[in-house]
């Protein structure tokens, strides 16, 4: 489900709207009339401007970019916050190198890995590798998530400037727009990284209710990955060391391929296949 337009909450944003509805050939929609509206009134304000139940935008608020998505009986939205007090916290009370996605990528001693991220969605583990010491490209073919991905990359390194901790972590991560098979099979033996690191998407398990709102987006968003199996593929021809896959604790291995090893998390588990060159 693509983003069908750009929606803006206030005056001086509409000059920013109107370049990324130009980037995506999308309708500008100033929604200033419902900026502090409840949500039966902005749903009838969206649901006026597009013959559609449920859909997906760009929300451009207190320059801040999200992903809007109109429900049935709800709006949520989701943006990329690399500064936010959630993330600080865990960057700073989180279990280091003792974490689990840590041991699954490499990360003891003196070592820290190059790590490609392949299916980056918001960025979240990126980020978390990159508090670590990893240098860490992240790609993601989805055009409306690497907008977000390239919003939250600005807006966190202008907002740590008096953080030199922060600002060094947001600058070891780089934000490719590729798709991740396609990239992958044109990569230079040069450019090859250590960690391949993989979270694909895939269907929904669970009652919308019980998933974040944030996953509920995305599923809309991205559907699943029906090409994980190729992915792996891909990803075990050009890794140096490992490919790490992130998956749930009670799912089956991608493509049935058992892996070398596995590093269990706490809610999630973490599929290694170990490279000889």
């Amino acid at each position: 489900m693509d983003p069908i337009a750009v929606f803006y909450l206030s005056a001086d944003l509409a000059v920013a709207a109107s370049a990324l509805a130009s980037r995506h050939s999308l309708p500008v929609v100033d929604a200033s009339a419902v900026t502090d509206a409840r949500t039966k009134h902005q749903l009838s304000f969206y649901r006026k401007q597009f013959e559609a139940p449920k859909f997906v935008g760009f929300l451009l608020e207190q320059g801040v970019l999200k992903l809007l998505q109109v429900e049935v009986d709800r709006v949520v939205t989701i943006a990329v916050d690399f500064t936010s007090p959630e993330v600080n916290y865990r960057r700073l009370n989180g279990g280091g190198r003792g974490e689990a996605i840590a041991r699954a990528v490499g990360l003891r001693g003196e070592a820290v890995p190059s790590v490609l991220d392949a299916t980056a969605g918001l960025g979240g583990d990126a980020y978390v590798l990159a508090s670590l010491g990893c240098q860490v490209r992240m790609l993601e073919r989805v055009p409306a998530l690497a907008e977000l991905l390239a919003d939250g990359l600005s807006r966190g390194v202008a907002a740590s400037v008096s953080d030199s901790d922060s600002s060094a972590i947001l600058r070891r991560m780089e934000l490719i727009e590729a798709d991740a098979i396609n990239y992958l099979n044109g990569l230079s033996a040069e450019a090859r990284p250590d960690v391949i690191y993989l979270d694909p998407m895939f269907p929904e398990r669970r009652k919308s209710a019980a998933v974040k709102k944030e996953m509920q987006v995305l599923h809309h968003l991205v559907g699943p990955d029906a090409d994980a199996s190729e992915l792996l593929l891909a990803a075990l021809a050009q890794a140096r060391q490992r490919v790490v896959i992130k998956r749930p604790r009670s799912a089956g291995p991608v493509a049935g391929q058992p892996p070398d090893h596995v590093i269990e998390g706490v809610r999630n588990r973490f599929d290694l296949y170990t490279r000889q060159s």
